[in-house]
């Protein structure tokens, strides 16, 4: 079912599959995976397999049975685009999003050959937001350029878990750049001078930055709570959104 979201740059989630397999490193310390073992641990509908992928057909009408306008995030506990969702399931999750305009939804994906494959010749409503996971140069990057060849009204990064410097990287063609650290027991530190990298070709750029967390790891290195770690970059919360949108 959809559920209000505790991530800060949207505001509910929804989840018409469940279940994922690992393709990057970024996605070594999966907090889906973790969530989804635990929600199967008390019984929670939908994770009877835990982390195996599930399609739940009969969650795809919840945005329609939502009048407010709302900021969804689409499969937050898996990938739209996983190798093993028919395209004929995708198409089904693309017409819900064009027939509830009053909603924005942001598909993040981490398989961005898949969704250009998609996308091909497919027409993307314009609330429909698509984006890709950075976490480094190897991994990340090329699914950039992948991502701006499709005709989607907002393309967005994700970059988070940040594992390393990005270098330089083109920005054209994406309109928003969201960066974070990891959380949990075993998270990967993040550098300021890393973000600080991705800060200063989003301001040259024109792109909208938002500055999710530090994670498990502080700016100063330190290992604390995430909470206690916060979200201040260079003294304030950058929580810009595009254009098209305001939280």
């Amino acid at each position: 079912m959809a559920t209000t979201s505790r991530i800060e740059w949207t505001e509910q989630t929804w989840n018409p599959t469940v279940g994922c397999t690992k393709v990057s490193p970024g996605c070594k310390n999966c907090y889906a995976e973790v969530m989804a073992r635990r929600l199967q641990a008390i019984g929670v509908r939908g994770y009877e397999n835990g982390f195996q992928l599930t399609l739940l057909p009969e969650r795809l009408a919840e945005p329609l049975e939502r009048r407010k306008p709302t900021i969804y995030f689409v499969n937050s506990m898996s990938d739209l685009f996983h190798e093993n969702v028919p395209f004929d399931y995708i198409r089904r999750v693309f017409d819900v999003m064009a027939h509830a305009p009053q909603h924005t939804f942001q598909v993040l994906t981490k398989r961005a050959e898949r969704m250009a494959e998609f996308c091909r010749g497919v027409v993307i409503s314009p609330n429909v937001w698509l984006g890709v996971s950075v976490e480094n140069r190897k991994y990340g990057l090329p699914r950039i350029d992948i991502l701006r060849g499709i005709n989607a009204h907002v393309r967005f990064l994700s970059v988070e878990p940040l594992l390393e410097d990005l270098g330089y990287f083109d920005l054209s063609g994406i309109q928003w750049v969201i960066v974070g650290g990891e959380s949990g027991r075993k998270a990967r530190p993040m550098k300021p001078e890393w973000v600080e990298n991705v800060k200063q070709q989003c301001d040259a750029a024109g792109v909208a930055f938002f500055f999710k967390q530090w994670g498990t790891w502080g700016a100063d290195g330190q290992k604390r709570s995430k909470h206690a770690n916060g979200r201040r970059y260079r003294g304030r919360v950058w929580d810009r959104m595009p254009a098209v949108v305001q939280l």
